[in-house]
């Protein structure tokens, strides 16, 4: 019941056509539809519609970020939840939001950005046979992450959105970095069992990150550092090695200044499970383990 993953991002992008070419070249997503201000994709193993929208705007940064919801009923039971706790929801028919969106409830989390529940996207499938399928399809292009993995948003009050995740969304706080005065300075939270479906870092208000996709090993990773550095792509830190979450990671610039990560590793979660804590001396293992330290301009919304 209720939430079970990141579902989609919808990012804004001020030259739209130049941004399909580099997810759909470089990153290697699939074009599932279009309209004239957005365009939808997916990564190829993903069986919904889309998992990041490109929408047309004068700026870069995050429209929205959508969650997966497992029953229809768990829409009414949120919103009830939500609705309770003083929280504005708007419900959406199946359609609403664009081609293969599924109902959803829409509102503004403290943290400042736009969350959108969904439940019942179109189904497309993802470009292999139910029935003796090769491990992937012939023909994929650039880095061709298999899934989105996470997002890490970005809030002035970290333990405010931490909790609200955790108290009336239902998800679970798997790592915290805590500041010497005892307040959170990043909060890593799950629904899926892995490592981290979305986390908060201090800063902006509504400002986003990156999103993260996954990747099966760590050569698929040093391969997308190749792919990166043939296209041209700015590298913005890695390949390398998270403390928190134990992940290898790599993070890059789409064209419009947002951030995207590709991240494979780290660990299984049970529900049961006592949250990691990194002391703020410790931060810069936390975040890049080998370095042992972090540019301030990683900790920044700006390319």
């Amino acid at each position: 019941m209720g939430i079970l993953r990141l579902s989609h991002v919808e990012i804004r992008v001020p030259d739209l056509e130049l941004a399909t070419a580099y997810y759909a070249e470089v990153v290697g997503l699939i074009e599932t539809d279009r309209e004239p201000e957005r365009v939808f994709l997916k990564c190829w193993d993903e069986h919904q519609h889309h998992s990041v929208i490109l929408r047309y705007a004068p700026t870069y940064g995050l429209e929205a970020v959508g969650f997966k919801l497992q029953d229809r009923e768990d829409l009414d039971a949120l919103s009830v939840r939500l609705e309770g706790a003083g929280v504005a929801v708007e419900r959406l028919a199946a359609g609403s939001l664009g081609p293969g969106s599924g109902e959803t409830l829409r509102f503004r989390s403290p943290s400042g950005h736009t969350i959108e529940l969904v439940h019942g996207m179109q189904q497309v499938g993802n470009l292999l046979p139910l029935t003796n399928p090769p491990p992937e399809p012939l023909g994929l292009v650039g880095i061709h992450p298999p899934r989105i993995d996470h997002v890490f948003l970005m809030c002035e009050d970290v333990d405010g959105a931490t909790e609200f995740f955790r108290d009336l969304l239902g998800f679970r706080v798997t790592e915290q970095i805590l500041a010497d005065d005892g307040h959170r300075l990043a909060g890593f939270l799950e629904r899926s069992h892995t490592a981290h479906d979305v986390a908060f870092m201090t800063g902006p208000d509504g400002a986003f990150h990156h999103v993260g996709f996954w990747l099966d090993d760590w050569t698929s990773l040093r391969q997308a550092a190749d792919i990166c550095s043939f296209h041209g792509v700015r590298i913005d830190a890695g390949p390398t090695r998270h403390g928190a979450t134990r992940g290898w990671g790599l993070y890059f610039f789409d064209p419009a200044g947002n951030r995207n990560e590709v991240y494979t590793g780290g660990y299984w979660v049970d529900p049961d499970r006592e949250p990691i804590t990194w002391t703020e001396a410790e931060m810069g293992h936390a975040i890049f383990y080998y370095e042992g330290a972090v540019d301030q301009r990683f900790l920044t919304v700006h390319s």
